[in-house]
């Protein structure tokens, strides 16, 4: 068994009845933010924001990623995408892993694959956005090295979400716009730091990358609510479901090149989880265990609900209560089916599917008490409740096709720094979207309902 955990199963004994077992014993120190359930963010140091390079009129924004495995290099090849198409003026100059495959080295076992396909030889990350942009990349292992530099503008996280939160603050206090990948964090004490480290240093440009806030549907909803162009929202639905042959995650490669001590920093990919033994298994995929990650909630869940608790601007989560199972993937110790339900703070009720074994999800929509928005394409469509019809007319807002999100995103980042304007997926939402993924995580494992207490910012299981 790998070593994301501190027990094996005994002999006659189930992997799932194993993981029911060491999840009530070990939840508690993966999940709890504190005794009390608080995030005791007062005796953590708040940073102030370390002196910014300047950026004069068309100066080009020079930046640096964070983490370059499959998301972080995807991340190069659009930035550069964006330079070339001249959608705004950018530059990669730096780069850090803790794996040398990923920076400045090509794997033999992918020189090897490239040659038996007849395919061109591999490049390295460094080698490709040198070759592609014509300038200098510099590569780093240690990350504090790449902030350590004055002369670079933004930088982008890619790294597993059990460093966004360190990575975050550090890249703040080194006088650094961020944009981090989804969720901001692992856990909720983590978010809620970064909240109070953010919202301390409001000159910095802050992002996480929840694309689909850039959709013009949602802002189009969000106008129509406050309008009370369906009266009170009582109740959502959203998911992000998907399916796949042999189980989600399983496509990101596990190459037997990768030995720590040569070619790997470890324990430094372990940072703050705490060292573990070598598994590359949990290295290449760790998205399918608890330790690292909160799977199908954390990683394609927010997609859905950030940009629907956005447009109904309904307050905190309240209360959370999750269900559902290893239904299909028994191998994966994350949960292959979710379903959760949300309250917020304004008297609305959110309920949420996601799976990694059928991808038939729900149609995302709000239901109001004159009308409802149903929300499934690129349009808004509102339709009245039969109780209304007379006096609200149906109709279809026709929003525009904006292309790739994650680019628009992107690109908003981009603009934020030129413009000093706060971006669109910031740390208010994000705390929000915290506060959910943590909470449905805890019910999955513990079982029951947990609440939120925004006044004292403390959770309690109920």
């Amino acid at each position: 068994m790998n070593d994301h955990t501190t027990e094996t199963p005994r002999e006659g004994q189930t992997r799932r009845s194993f993981l029911a077992k060491t999840a009530a014993l070990g939840t508690a120190a993966l999940l709890t933010t504190g005794a009390a359930g608080r995030a005791d963010t007062k005796k953590k140091d708040i940073p102030k924001a370390g002196p910014r390079p300047s950026l004069g009129d068309g100066e080009t924004i020079r930046m640096g990623i964070i983490g370059v495995g499959g998301m972080g290099s995807a991340h190069a090849q659009a930035f550069m995408s964006i330079a070339e198409q001249g959608k705004e003026k950018v530059q990669i100059v730096a780069l850090s892993d803790v794996n040398d495959y990923k920076l400045d080295q090509v794997s033999p076992t992918i020189k090897a694959r490239h040659e038996e396909e007849g395919r061109p030889p591999a490049k390295s990350n460094k080698q490709a956005c040198e070759d592609r942009q014509g300038n200098t990349v510099d590569t780093y292992r240690n990350y504090h090295d790449l902030l350590a530099r004055d002369d670079i503008h933004g930088v982008l996280i890619a790294a597993p979400e059990h460093w966004h939160g360190t990575m975050a603050r550090d890249a703040i206090a080194a006088g650094k716009d961020v944009y981090v990948e989804k969720p901001m964090t692992l856990r909720l004490d983590d978010a809620l730091h970064l909240r109070e480290v953010v919202l301390a240093n409001p000159q910095t440009i802050f992002q996480v990358g929840t694309q689909y806030m850039m959709y013009p549907k949602y802002h189009e909803a969000k106008k129509l609510i406050a309008e009370g162009g369906i009266g009170k929202p009582v109740s959502s639905q959203t998911g992000y479901c998907r399916n796949s042959l042999h189980g989600e995650w399983l496509y990101y490669f596990v190459d037997p090149a990768w030995k720590p001590g040569v070619n790997l920093d470890w324990e430094a990919w372990c940072g703050p989880v705490g060292t573990a033994r070598w598994d590359p298994e949990v290295y290449a995929r760790w998205r399918r265990y608890r330790k690292w990650s909160t799977g199908i909630i954390g990683d394609l869940l927010v997609h859905q609900m950030t940009p629907l608790m956005m447009a109904l601007d309904m307050g905190w989560p309240t209360r959370v209560v999750a269900s559902g199972g290893h239904y299909v993937d028994k191998a994966m110790e994350n949960h292959d089916q979710v379903n959760i339900n949300i309250e917020f703070e304004g008297e609305h009720t959110m309920v949420i599917a996601g799976s990694t074994c059928n991808s038939t999800a729900p149609e995302p929509m709000i239901r109001g008490r004159e009308a409802n928005l149903y929300l499934s394409s690129r349009h808004v469509e509102l339709r009245p409740e039969a109780t209304f019809a007379e006096d609200i007319d149906p109709r279809t807002i026709q929003c525009p096709d904006i292309g790739d999100p994650q680019d628009q995103l992107r690109l908003n980042w981009l603009s934020c720094i030129r413009s000093r304007k706060p971006a669109v997926s910031g740390i208010d939402l994000a705390s929000k979207m915290m506060v959910t993924v943590h909470l449905a995580t805890r019910s999955l494992w513990e079982g029951g309902a947990f609440e939120f207490d925004p006044a004292t910012l403390t959770t309690s299981h109920i």
